[in-house]
């Protein structure tokens, strides 16, 4: 037995030292840059679709062009399979894998709701429906699984997979001529380049369904996310520029610009570390105390490090406050003196006491509400927090 997995990319980046990663770059037809990698213009392809299709022009190339390996597999040069420690397979596990299961790909996603509410909530939901349709008219043996899962909260996601080149023709077969009918009857104009990219969207429900229907036995596995996008170390440089300016207006329209092109910088794929989430807070607050006192916090914090720090320590104390009215607990004196080393050792950074002790009431509020389920909560948890930061 032999296992390929293709890397898909659109950026350069640090290839895995195993010949068992391929690195395969997308959308290459159209790409301004070559980094050398294999594209996926040649043969059969629609390498100029990818903007629709995303990281799904690679695996309509590797279906389509490649014959070599007995096994292939799907992931992103930031995303690759492992095991529950965290570490990728090596060949042999795979095989070992594949010897007992039909596919390896990732643990089902839980979500908040079902997942056409989520979709509608970011996406055109006629379009999803519209996919129903195509499905029933198609392969109808798969529309009441669709219909059954797509109200339901649960999804693969990342388009991450591996599987017996054989079985992979087959999921392909069944999808592309279910996306090529699809993209014949709905509106392709999009304002961005992330709704674009909607049958890249919809596919990772679609292997859910397709598992599922066919009842194959799938290995469900962690996804390690490796290293930070770097479109979303480019926002977090720029947001460092403005704060050392001390210019909140400008930081606010430029995030305001930046969630319009990337909805997604906000994601935990793209935040991993969370900087971004900080920056939007620490953002929002600032131009709300401005408003409310003609000054900031940006007057009293040197660094872009500094403020991370600070609204890190911030919302650990309004969490812990939305914790203890959520469970109805009193705060004794111990917990007191816990929120203020909580306060000394995760957000000072070189703040001195008398300015983390002299954070604003609108700061606070702010950071509470990202965590209380109501209004009642946030007032109760404000008042704890009033009395320990004595604002």
């Amino acid at each position: 037995m032999s296992v390929k997995i293709f890397v898909m990319t659109h950026k350069q980046f640090e290839v895995p030292d195993n010949p068992m990663y391929i690195p395969l770059h997308v959308g290459h037809k159209n790409a301004k840059n070559n980094y050398g990698y294999l594209g996926d213009d040649t043969g059969d392809n629609i390498s100029e679709l990818n903007g629709y299709y995303a990281e799904l022009s690679g695996v309509y190339w590797v279906w389509k062009n490649y014959k070599d390996a007995e096994n292939v597999g799907i992931c992103h040069y930031r995303r690759y399979l492992t095991d529950e420690e965290g570490y990728a397979f090596t060949q042999t596990e795979y095989e070992q894998i594949l010897s007992e299961y039909d596919i390896i790909t990732t643990k089902l996603l839980e979500l908040p709701g079902s997942y056409r509410d989520g979709f509608r909530a970011h996406h055109n939901v006629n379009t999803l429906d519209e996919t129903g349709r195509v499905i029933l008219e198609l392969f109808p043996e798969y529309y009441d699984t669709f219909i059954r899962l797509v109200h339901q909260n649960r999804t693969y996601f990342g388009n991450i997979m591996v599987a017996k080149k054989e079985l992979y023709d087959m999921y392909c077969e069944w999808l592309f001529t279910i996306f090529f009918c699809l993209q014949k009857r709905i509106d392709l104009s999009f304002t961005d380049d992330y709704h674009r990219r909607v049958f890249g969207f919809i596919s990772e429900f679609l292997l859910y369904v397709w598992v599922t229907t066919n009842q194959y036995r799938a290995f469900e596995c962690r996804v390690a996310v490796i290293g930070e996008k770097k479109e979303t170390h480019e926002v977090t440089a720029k947001m460092a520029t403005f704060f050392e300016k001390k210019d909140a207006v400008g930081a606010k329209a430029y995030f305001e610009e930046i969630l319009k092109q990337r909805p997604d910088i906000l994601m935990e794929a793209s935040d991993i570390n969370g900087e971004c989430k900080l920056c939007l807070q620490a953002v929002s607050t600032a131009n709300l105390e401005l408003v409310a006192y003609g000054s900031c916090f940006l007057d009293h914090m040197e660094s872009y490090e500094q403020i991370i720090k600070y609204f890190r320590g911030l919302n650990s104390i309004a969490l812990a406050a939305v914790r203890a009215v959520v469970t109805e607990k009193e705060q004794n004196n111990a917990a007191k003196t816990a929120y203020i080393q909580t306060i000394e050792e995760k957000s000072c950074g070189g703040i001195t006491e008398h300015i983390v002790l002299d954070v604003t009431e609108i700061a606070v509020r702010a950071a509470i509400r990202l965590y209380a389920p109501n209004q009642d909560c946030a007032d109760k948890a404000f008042a704890h927090c009033k009395q320990l930061l004595k604002i």
